[in-house]
């Protein structure tokens, strides 16, 4: 029998804002169904300030935002091996992550020896280009060359230290004792280039990267790119086929007038294996249906194609981004 509210003759100003009050705390405990339930907040992984990941991330997040369903936010990380970790340990939703890192977390190799983690690909993005710097005066034209030198390996827990010390290793040089070892980020690592506090660094990154760029059109400086792809093939014999040979195209950065072939792998867009289907799937046709606002964002994002973005085979793809590609007439692996 459906409850009724009897009205007395004489209201006071205390019944009726009784009444009023009692209504408003049966609308606030209403069913789910009067009222659009809370968006779900979403944890985008990036990476430290002055890299791509940190920049493309903000894009990410921004597109999740607006067409995804939910609220993203983009998080500032060491980037790919914690990245790793955060995802696995469902502190975060979704990460950027380097490829080498990513197919060392699924098998458990690397960094995360004997403990694989539930880890599946959402889409390949756009290529990590090894960046190798240094300045005029330092003698260094050649990784070999960074022997006895000092040299900032990247932030730890980071795919740039990943990478930097397998470049390093095929160079020939023992990273822990033939060269004096900094670990610092990339902004850090370019404003210490600058100030002379190291005599170079690595920067695994999408190209341009900014603080690359403000070091090379810094007065004072002529920085340099030290070229290594005759590198890669000892890095495939030890570590796998994610690497592979790109370029550094000359004028992309001040007063570099050469081509610097180098090392490359692809960049991931990954999750935890027990992410939401429908949220998988929400986060791609975000992204791709609305690839020219990410592409304001970074230029790097051009080369996001969903060709391109099916392309992985080291790490399987979670079942929302099998059902993307799926439509785009793209099969992936999961």
């Amino acid at each position: 029998m459906d409850k009724v509210f009897f009205v007395k003759e004489s209201w006071t100003r205390r019944d009726f804002l009784n009444v009023a009050v009692a209504g408003s705390i049966a609308l606030i405990s209403a069913p789910d169904s009067l009222f659009a339930q809370e968006r779900k907040r979403v944890s985008v992984a990036t990476g430290g300030m002055g890299g791509v990941f940190f920049v493309m991330g903000g894009g990410v997040a921004s597109l999740i935002t607006k067409y995804g369903g939910a609220e993203a936010a983009a998080e500032v990380t060491a980037a790919s091996v914690d990245n790793c970790k955060l995802i696995a340990a469902k502190k975060a939703d979704i990460g950027f992550v380097m490829g080498d890192t990513g197919y060392d977390a699924f098998k458990g190799t690397g960094n995360f020896k004997g403990k694989p983690l539930p880890m599946r690909t959402l889409t390949v993005l756009y290529p990590n280009l090894m960046h190798v710097v240094t300045v005029e005066g330092k003698g260094i034209k050649k990784v070999a060359d960074f022997k006895g030198k000092r040299v900032s390996t990247g932030a730890p827990g980071s795919g740039t230290e990943v990478k930097a010390l397998r470049v390093l290793e095929a160079a020939g040089l023992n990273p822990d004792k033939d060269v004096k070892k900094d670990r610092l980020g990339a902004s850090e690592s370019a404003g210490a280039l600058k100030d002379g506090k190291i005599d170079g660094y690595f920067w695994d990154g999408g190209v341009p990267t900014s603080s690359v760029l403000d070091l090379a059109a810094s007065p004072g400086v002529k920085m340099m790119l030290i070229p290594h792809d005759d590198l890669i093939p000892a890095m495939i014999q030890k570590y796998g086929p994610v690497y592979y040979k790109s370029v550094i195209p000359k004028g992309v950065y001040t007063g570099i007038t050469y081509d610097t072939p180098v090392a490359a792998v692809g960049n991931l867009l990954m999750c935890n294996t027990e992410m939401d289907e429908k949220l998988a799937y929400n986060v791609l046709k975000a992204v791709y249906d609305h690839l020219p606002e990410l592409i304001a964002i970074h230029k790097e994002a051009s080369n996001i194609n969903p060709k391109d973005g099916a392309s992985s085979k080291a790490v399987p793809y979670h079942k929302g981004a099998q059902k993307f590609f799926k439509e785009k007439g793209i099969d992936v692996p999961t």
